[in-house]
């Protein structure tokens, strides 16, 4: 079976990010596959219906902490593995670059209108980054600044504003009425 090394080593950092950390016993002098075992058992994960190579995933690990992605520490008889803020980083990284916008099987009534007025300061290419994700997410542009979608995204747009450090620039609107509103739900099929 061959794995690919890099969809392994992201999918391991967003495991490791949602659980938080990971601990092993401390018994063994093979750590990174005595490690991949332990995760592999408390987590039954699997790769693309496959059950994930032990020492693919050790290999992994190894350069993860090697390039101090994650950390090992022991702590009472115990490994403890956890993200470093620069795995953190990556992770959100990971998150910005493969997002989409869940959309329900029925719609629930509410746009969510997202607007932003980013100052000259912050520079025009963070307002343009921002339009052209708005939009790769399938967001309906009302106006420059105005972009609306029927769906649930207020974990992604705070996501988006992390990423670009845009935050107090950026607002969110749930409304229930939008005057005039044949266009967009033509666009959403709603």
């Amino acid at each position: 079976m061959k794995q690919r090394y890099g969809e392994i080593t992201k999918d391991f950092l967003l495991l490791l990010a949602a659980a938080g950390l990971i601990a092993v016993a401390a018994t063994s002098p093979y750590f990174f596959i005595n490690l991949s075992r332990a995760f592999l058992k408390n987590k039954r994960y699997y790769y693309k219906n496959k059950k994930l190579n032990e020492a693919v995933l050790a290999k992994a690990m190894s350069g993860l902490n090697k390039n101090k992605i994650i950390i090992i520490s022991e702590k009472n008889d115990k490994f403890v593995v956890k993200l470093t803020e620069k795995g953190r980083k990556i992770v959100k990284e990971m998150q910005f670059y493969n997002m989409k916008i869940e959309k329900s099987k029925k719609w629930d009534g509410r746009w969510r209108v997202v607007i932003f007025d980013i100052p000259e300061n912050k520079r025009r290419h963070m307002r343009d980054a921002m339009r052209k994700k708005l939009q790769r997410l399938g967001f309906y542009q009302m106006q420059k600044s105005v972009w609306v979608m029927p769906y649930e995204c207020e974990k992604e747009i705070q996501l988006i504003c992390e990423v670009f450090n845009v935050s107090p620039f950026v607002n969110i609107i749930t409304s229930e009425k939008i005057y005039n509103d044949d266009n967009l739900r033509r666009y959403f099929k709603v």
